[in-house]
């Protein structure tokens, strides 16, 4: 077998592991929505015990992604991507065997650890192992698969849940965690980050601020944004961020360094990617619920009905890689934004309680281009911005700005929903989804505005970001 052989047959093996380790991750955020009535007959629980069965997850994954990230740099990404991938493994056969609400609960909180270390890693493991050249067209296949694990997540849920049961949603996992293991070890190179010791105090900082941020955000429409709790969350989550950043600016060996802001391609990347989540997951958690409550679909039917939007970056997404590679990120992503804050402004102005889906498919459409133009440079853009040895901060980074996003989305279009509107009826619930639309619209349009800032030619290579930093790599045994 020729040189060039092998390497094409290690960019390929790298593709398929992180791609699918990465699906595996995003598809368990929205995975569990359409399944709550089932958990709820089996197991027992109220709203807030339902909740958290999402929520749990959505915490964990949040606040210890970049301290993944770093566990990453220090002892080895491919090892660490290892014990990610083990312990999301067996922690989803944990939640499909669960016995009751509360060990569910538990179960997607150890689920969020185990995908907080593994899915920052699987950006810096494909960069590794990918030509600087074809990255544009890796970037889309992986942005792609992401992508749609993403949005399909409540299509998926409900089809298990419909036509099998609730607990296929995490056996769904398992064979493919098990398939995945030993492969990594085969197939992946070994590499490692600056070697530094690690940031326990920026650790503590983030992680504590971000929980405290994202706990706010989540009880907020429930508890009342001026509860003690919810108050406690933001303000006191708010002042350790804020304790965060002045460590990143003074540390030497900070986890995330806060001069990588002061590259214009890293910080507008990263406020397009939290505005983005925003206003793409608080608008695919109104409109699946949209298509049930409103107009009568099961999960599945509506799920179904939502593939112009959910599967299209299975077939943009490598095209988007690939202009972003002929052209740079920036117009791509700058375009993408754009086209999905149109998608959803077009579903606020056709948006009735018995709108045909002819006259959806416009908007859904255009938002499913618009999200997958997105996805592949965004990543590459983001990758390209810092130097090598800082690639797994940066992917850590920028992951968790999404989960904040997203959680910050559902947060804030529930509440414009829930003001305007509600569950009431179908012109309730119309009433309070359009503006909620709006705002998601207009988001998203903000995100397309700080693409646009981004420099001209993409993110530059390092940026701004310093000279590189020698890496270590060791090929696979």
């Amino acid at each position: 077998m020729s040189q060039r052989t092998a390497q094409r047959g290690g960019v390929v093996w790298a593709l398929v592991i992180t791609s699918v380790a990465g699906f595996m991750a995003a598809l368990d955020n929205l995975v569990v929505t359409t399944a709550l009535p089932s958990i709820s007959e089996d197991l027992g629980g109220g709203l807030e015990e339902l909740e958290w069965t999402v929520n749990a997850y959505t915490l964990t994954f949040a606040v210890l992604l970049m301290f993944g990230a770093a566990l990453g740099d220090r002892f080895g990404r491919r090892k660490l991507f290892g014990v990610g991938l083990a312990i999301f493994t067996a922690s989803s056969a944990a939640a499909a065997l669960a016995p009751g609400v509360a060990e569910l609960i538990a179960a997607r909180a150890v689920q969020g650890v185990g995908a907080a270390i593994m899915m920052p890693l699987t950006l810096t493991l494909l960069t590794a192992a990918v030509p600087a050249d074809k990255r544009g067209m890796a970037y889309g296949i992986w942005g792609a698969v992401n992508g749609l694990a993403v949005a399909s997540g409540p299509l998926i849920g409900g089809a298990l849940t419909e036509h099998i049961s609730w607990q296929w949603i995490f056996w769904l996992n398992v064979p493919l965690g098990l398939a995945l293991l030993p492969l990594a070890r085969m197939r992946l190179a070994e590499s490692y980050g600056t070697g530094a010791r690690l940031d326990i105090t920026g650790t503590l900082l983030a992680s504590g601020g971000l929980f405290g941020i994202v706990y706010g955000l989540i009880r907020g429409n429930f508890d009342g944004w001026t509860s003690a709790p919810v108050l406690t969350g933001l303000i006191g989550g708010g002042a350790l961020l804020v304790g965060f950043v002045r460590h990143g600016m003074r540390s030497q060996n900070a986890m995330l360094p806060m001069r990588l802001f002061r590259n214009r391609a890293f910080s507008s990347i990263n406020a397009a990617s939290l505005l983005m989540f925003v206003g793409m997951f608080g608008a695919i958690f109104l409109l699946s619920q949209f298509l049930q409550r409103v107009l009568g679909y099961s999960p599945t039917e509506a799920g179904l009905r939502m593939l112009p939007w959910t599967g299209m970056p299975m077939l943009v997404a490598p095209i988007a890689g690939y202009l972003s590679d002929r052209i740079g990120g920036r117009p791509v992503v700058t375009v993408g934004l754009a086209l999905q804050a149109v998608g959803l402004g077009w579903f606020a102005v056709v948006l009735t309680p018995d709108v045909s889906y002819a006259a959806q498919l416009p908007a859904l459409i255009l938002s499913g281009i618009g999200m997958a133009l997105y996805f592949a440079p965004a990543a590459s853009l983001v990758m390209a911005s810092v130097r090598p040895a800082e690639q797994g901060i940066a992917s850590g980074a920028n992951n968790a700005l999404r989960e904040v996003g997203g959680a910050l989305g559902i947060a804030v279009l529930t509440a414009v929903f829930t003001a305007r509107g509600g569950y009431e009826g179908a012109t309730a619930y119309v009433d309070g989804l359009e503006p909620a639309l709006w705002v998601g619209a207009g988001v998203v349009g903000l995100a397309a505005v700080s693409a646009a800032l981004l420099p001209r030619g993409g993110a530059g290579g390092s940026g701004g970001a310093g000279a590189p930093e020698k890496e270590r790599v060791t090929v696979a045994a």
